[in-house]
């Protein structure tokens, strides 16, 4: 697996915080102790429980860099995404892919390290399509940067991607370059009364044209579209798929928030387990009585269920072409298992990574898998 290796260039940290880190990543080494990078929290139950002394991120924050002619932001990574989401709405700009916060108070470190995306994923693409580049910090203590602060710019993209979703497996994400977009000026929301064959149907039918589809959510034999861009855009859009259009839009704007976040009743809490399937979005039905909502055109699909019924998601998955996560356990269940296990081919690769930035397993050990 080719890293894009000749495109890094090791600095040196030039901030009291940074050479902090590195004093404590050394010893953490040498004394063989494992470091939990720690945020705002937000995401803490997403993955394996790992334990460990914590490396707290919070008060490297501030945004560095902004240019918003370019299209690019450099924040570092205890800056909260509340106060980059306000940065960008002053200049009428915004992050596509739309971050979940879960009723927390998220920082852009933790928004790359892990790598969900929210309703605007199936439309914009996912967090990884919007890093341009990274300093990271590794299990070494050096200080690497990889990729550069501008659209053209693709050196190390390879690595900037791969550490997306990596949740801190192979260091810390201590800055990071992001592309921005234009915020979408108009929006309205559309909803059917389907069967669950019927909105994938029609979600497939959809996608082969040129519609400002934005978000999509099937749940309880209502699909909902959201429609953003330009207004005549949006005007001949909604008048081509009818459909009975939420006319308030804070009850829009309250529907979508509340799956982004998953503070919408359908991800409460309780003695069943969040799991997530991604699938080719073409993917028929899948036939299970536990209650699922759908999302991303059909590309992403969320059941309540028993914890001991994972493994037959992951196999349901797996038959269809994607894979199953354990997105959130039941209060109180301690699993060893969160993430579809890797293949042979891809363990070897990840051993790999992990071997090169992190040779003696400083960081989230555990986080992902067991294996490292």
């Amino acid at each position: 697996m080719s890293l894009a290796i000749q495109t890094v260039s090791t600095v040196q940290p030039d901030s009291p915080i940074l050479q902090r880190w590195q004093d404590q990543i050394r010893t953490a080494r040498a004394e063989e102790k494992t470091l939990v990078i720690t945020g705002a929290g937000s995401k803490s139950f997403y993955g394996l429980p790992i334990e460990g002394e914590a490396l707290d991120t919070r008060d490297y924050r501030g945004i560095i860099d902004y240019e918003p002619t370019e299209l690019v932001m450099t924040a570092r990574c205890g800056t909260p995404l509340s106060e980059i989401e306000a940065t960008l709405a002053a200049s009428g700009q915004m992050l596509a892919f739309e971050p979940p916060r879960f009723g927390g108070t998220p920082t852009i470190g933790g928004v790359v390290a892990a790598g969900l995306s929210g309703p605007r994923r199936m439309a914009a693409g996912a967090v990884r399509d919007f890093v341009l580049g990274v300093r990271l910090m590794t299990g070494t203590g050096d200080l690497m940067r990889f990729g550069g602060q501008v659209m053209k710019n693709v050196a190390g993209y390879d690595v900037s991607r791969m550490l997306t979703g990596s949740l801190g497996c192979f260091g810390v994400v201590a800055e990071v370059s992001l592309k921005v977009v234009p915020t979408l000026h108009q929006e309205t929301t559309l909803q059917f009364d389907v069967t669950e064959r019927e909105a994938l149907a029609n979600l497939n039918r959809w996608a082969g044209q040129p519609l400002p589809i934005s978000g999509s959510l099937w749940l309880d034999g209502k699909l909902s579209v959201r429609l953003s861009g330009a207004e005549p855009a949006v005007a001949a859009a909604r008048r081509k798929l009818g459909g009975e259009a939420l006319v308030d839009n804070s009850v829009a704007e309250a529907l979508w928030a509340g799956v982004r976040d998953q503070s919408h009743s359908f991800f409460a809490e309780d003695s069943s387990a969040l799991i997530r399937l991604s699938l080719p979005d073409t993917s028929a039905p899948i036939p299970r009585s536990e209650q699922q909502l759908i999302e991303w055109g059909g590309a992403q699909r969320w059941y309540r269920a028993d914890v001991s019924q994972l493994q037959q998601f992951c196999d349901l998955a797996t038959n269809a072409g994607g894979h199953a996560t354990l997105f959130r356990a039941p209060k109180g269940h301690r699993t060893n298992k969160a993430f579809t296990p890797l293949s042979k081919p891809l363990l070897r690769i990840h051993r790999a990574l992990k071997q090169s930035f992190d040779p003696a397993g400083v960081f989230n050990r555990g986080r992902m898998y067991p294996e490292f």
